[in-house]
């Protein structure tokens, strides 16, 4: 386990709280690839995280300036950061797709690790369900043949997508890890991503645009609001 006072030796240690994901409805889901220019969401989301959650995703109830200290060393060229966005686009869950960087040795073949984390007010959705499968096709599209988890072993939502995926899981303790064997890519699965992140990036936009037209309806509200509490004092 790490200790307390440190950030997590791997990236994408642990998961997020249970969130229900078995009785979600299973609907379109945009994810989109995140990269430098959202840390500022990312670590928005992550302090978000009540303490019980922020145990869960790190493996220790991690601090502000912990937190702070591991969104700073994202490596964007090395790993794959996945997100959900809200129509006010608030990053209300995402996924840290780790990738070593060692060769891969033994039996299990060039791995990746996963990690996630959803906010409370949107539990039981399936977002985490969604961000894993999200997760393996990326991962799977790259070479990638070992999907790795490392939670604690009282996570059990974050473990049962894993069994649900026909991951095997070993418990040792407090902690458990998850293996799941990830087939070859084809064309279908590739067509499957970039048809998945065009839409994605089509959603985002969309919700970029309503969000600038929002504040300049609201920003034409406040002047308005200020001239007719103008005028009204200068008629007294």
């Amino acid at each position: 386990m790490t200790a307390p006072d440190q950030v997590p030796a791997d990236p994408a240690r642990a998961t997020a709280a249970p969130e229900g994901e078995g009785s979600s409805r299973w609907s379109w889901v945009p994810i989109r690839s995140l990269g430098p220019r959202h840390r500022d969401r990312i670590a928005a989301h992550l302090l978000s995280l009540e303490e019980t959650d922020r145990y869960l995703r790190f493996g220790y109830p991690a601090t502000d300036a912990q937190i702070s200290r591991y969104v700073d060393t994202l490596d964007f060229d090395q790993d794959e950061v996945f997100g959900i966005f809200n129509r006010r686009l608030e990053l209300i869950a995402m996924a840290h797709l780790a990738h070593p960087n060692t060769p891969a040795e033994g039996a299990r073949g060039t791995m990746a690790e996963f990690g996630v984390s959803v906010m409370r007010k949107v539990r039981g959705r399936g977002f985490g369900a969604r961000l894993f499968e999200h997760s393996v096709l990326h991962a799977r599209n790259r070479g990638v043949q070992t999907l790795f988890i490392h939670a604690l072993s009282e996570n059990t939502a974050m473990l049962k997508i894993a069994r649900n995926a026909g991951a095997t899981v070993e418990r040792d303790g407090s902690e458990s890890d998850a293996w799941l064997r990830l087939p070859p890519d084809t064309f279908v699965s590739h067509v499957e991503e970039m048809m998945g992140e065009q839409a994605a990036e089509f959603d985002y936009q969309i919700k970029r645009h309503a969000s600038h037209v929002q504040l300049i309806l609201d920003t034409i509200s406040e002047v308005k609001a200020h001239i007719s509490k103008t005028h009204h004092v200068a008629g007294e």
